[in-house]
């Protein structure tokens, strides 16, 4: 597995942007490559600054294509894959987050790090039959700024960001995505205060 991993490494570097493209597209779709794009992301920034909006642009992209490719197969058929994967209560419940909070349920496991069920929600949305533009729209949002804040680490800590990803990467994410979600209350809360006349 190592040197499988070894490999996809040296591919994507070699290829670059349409690398991360790749990578991306297979991790968010039908492989599971944990944190490969994060480390890809940060390891070409940090070797190229100036590209940095080039590269979170193709890392961002090829999420949302492999999301969609779940989404569209979940819209046809994933009502039946999860009744036989999840016990009955666990899809009402994932379907009532929808409900609930809106794209929220989808942008906040976007921003999450391995080992966050994100592939489960992209399902749900498909399922839940959340329209199409607004599911592209969150997807490219949540993997937009998650790689957004990669690059902009590795400009400025190089070598340094990868080491923290490396060891400490969950809280750091676990901490950004709390933030989010509490702007986002703090927003919504905002906008239905009873407005004077």
């Amino acid at each position: 597995m190592k040197s499988f991993i070894a490999w996809i490494y040296g591919l994507a570097l070699s290829l670059g942007g349409p690398g991360l493209f790749t990578i991306a597209f297979l991790d968010s779709s039908f492989v599971s490559l944990p944190q490969i794009n994060d480390i890809l992301v940060v390891l070409m920034v940090t070797a190229h600054k100036e590209r940095m909006p080039y590269y979170v642009l193709m890392a961002t992209l090829g999420s949302v294509v492999g999301c969609y490719a779940i989404y569209a197969l979940a819209k046809r058929g994933g009502a039946a894959f999860l009744k036989r994967r999840l016990k009955p209560g666990h899809t009402e419940r994932a379907l009532a987050l929808y409900r609930r909070h809106g794209l929220l349920a989808l942008i906040v496991p976007g921003l999450l790090p391995p080992p966050a069920p994100f592939k489960l929600f992209v399902l749900m949305a498909g399922v839940a039959e959340v329209r199409p533009l607004p599911f592209v729209g969150a997807i490219a949002v949540a993997r937009g700024i998650r790689y957004l804040a990669l690059g902009t680490l590795a400009i400025f800590y190089g070598d340094a960001a990868l080491a923290l990803m490396r060891t400490r990467g969950r809280d750091v994410a676990l901490w950004f995505v709390g933030f989010i979600v509490l702007a986002a209350l703090a927003w919504f809360g905002w906008q239905r205060r009873p407005r004077r006349a």
